[in-house]
């Protein structure tokens, strides 16, 4: 009995030495590389810039310890989530199965229920740990223990991004202000104060105004909103979901975009908010940091009066309160999957070094996301790594990095049905508003005012039947 505890211990000390990811003791052989195969949904620039640095470890860090990185793009994001659950099941067809792949949470939960997902936290020190943003490490904590099933590599979050040219204009001949587009009651206030500046340039034609702002991503506004009234729609605890979809605050949510929306003073047509500034349908909206990189140079208006335009990025609008400070944390991070001893610590090796400062903040800037690590992430480190940024994305940098830096980011943890219970946040609010608007419009061509004719859409029976069924709908995923 004692020669076996002693052989326990001693194996125990070994693997203690070996996960720890600083122990003297490698797996890898030079000579013989270890090949790690890498699935992403990048694209683009993503793409040139991931591949870039792949090329830059092979050359380097690889070939000394024996790793040799291979980068595939799988397409969209749905396309990877697809086909990386498709390698796990092993369905016929699919490929083998990634030694890491890009995820977002749910995708990296769902993995993570089919035993392949690697707790990270055994291969990385203390200290490695808590380089990294506290939130970004909290995402792959699955159960709420300190594991780590996802490896933060990029993120992103939200911005209010501006068509400064054509704001000036307005601003100049209203007095309207940046200070007013902090909180939600000043962004809705400057929306009606918008439609009807650019209403009374037609006096001969009423209720022509244009709309001021867009949104993308309904869902982040319903989720991080929600928490900075001071809710939490979706709880999770061991990856089951407890609805709190408050009343009181579904009516906020409803008045502060619907109501707005469908009076006109907010807008969404194109495919995202950035292709409504390029038409000139809207002048601002919030969206992903990333959106920058796709702001247009100038809008193209249906009449043909095209005009080169600037940009400006200003914080994200909040609702007021002593819950404001929270901010909306995305983009996916990296999973490694289940493997033998060399391949799980070849892509550990590979993840601290692509997370290293200099090289992430590279990734970071040229493709459009923020650096993951503490030390990274504020605009001076960005500005001292040497990395050419020009005028537009150092705007997004640095409020972006402000964003991340005072506030609490706020994801919602991951669950089984979390995709449906976003989905139904995403478009049960935002495809009313928009059905609703095409019928206050036409009402309005019809000769009626704008009050006359959204009268009943803005009613009180109106919230509630959309309550209801939004409510049933997110019921049916819970628990």
């Amino acid at each position: 009995m004692l020669h076996k505890k002693i052989g326990f211990l001693w194996g125990a000390l070994a693997v203690g030495v070996f996960l720890s990811g600083c122990g003297s003791k490698s797996p890898l052989d030079p000579k013989n590389p270890v090949a790690i195969d890498v699935w992403t949904y990048y694209n683009g620039d993503q793409l040139s810039a991931f591949d870039s640095l792949v090329e830059d470890f092979n050359a380097t860090v690889g070939r000394e310890k024996g790793i040799v990185v291979k980068g595939y793009s799988q397409g969209t994001v749905n396309d990877l989530e697809t086909n990386v659950l498709s390698a796990i099941k092993g369905e016929v067809g699919a490929a083998e199965v990634p030694d890491i792949f890009a995820a977002y949470a749910d995708t990296a939960y769902a993995a993570d229920q089919l035993g392949q997902v690697v707790n990270l936290k055994e291969y990385m020190s203390k200290e490695e740990i808590s380089s990294y943003i506290d939130s970004y490490i909290g995402e792959g904590d699955f159960d709420g223990d300190g594991e780590i099933k996802i490896f933060p590599t990029a993120k992103s979050t939200e911005v209010l991004v501006l068509n400064k040219t054509d704001w000036d204009k307005f601003a100049g001949e209203t007095g309207a202000d940046y200070e007013d587009l902090r909180n939600m009651d000043g962004l809705l206030q400057t929306a009606q104060k918008y439609y009807e500046w650019t209403d009374g340039k037609t006096p001969d034609v009423p209720g022509d105004g244009k709309a001021f702002f867009g949104r993308d991503a309904m869902a982040n506004y319903m989720l991080v909103g929600s928490m900075q009234l001071g809710t939490e729609v979706f709880q999770v605890s061991e990856g089951k979901m407890t609805l709190n979809f408050d009343k009181t605050t579904a009516r906020a949510l409803w008045d502060y975009y619907y109501v707005p929306f469908v009076k006109g003073y907010f807008a969404a047509t194109g495919r995202f908010r950035s292709d409504d500034i390029k038409t000139g349908n809207i002048i601002s909206y919030v969206g992903s940091s990333s959106s920058v990189y796709f702001f247009p140079g100038e809008v193209n208006r249906d009449d043909g009066e095209n005009y080169p335009i600037e940009m400006d990025v200003l914080p994200c609008p909040k609702f007021s309160g002593e819950n404001s400070d929270y901010a909306v944390q995305q983009g996916a991070g990296m999973v490694v999957t289940k493997g033998n001893d060399a391949k799980v610590y070849a892509c550990v090796e590979f993840l601290k070094w692509f997370t290293a400062d200099e090289r992430n903040i590279e990734f970071s800037v040229n493709s459009g996301y923020l650096p993951v690590t503490k030390t990274a992430n504020h605009i001076n480190a960005i500005e001292d790594s040497g990395v050419m940024i020009n005028d537009d994305v150092k705007k997004m940098l640095s409020v972006a990095v402000d964003t991340v830096n005072e506030n609490q980011m706020y994801t919602t943890r991951a669950f089984e049905t979390g995709t449906k219970a976003r989905n139904i946040l995403e478009y049960s609010l935002s495809d009313r508003a928009a059905a609703d608007r095409e019928e206050v419009a036409g009402k309005m061509a019809s000769g009626m005012s704008l009050s006359e004719a959204a009268e009943d859409f803005i009613s009180d029976a109106s919230f509630e039947a959309w309550y209801e069924e939004t409510l049933e709908q997110l019921k049916a995923l819970e628990g």
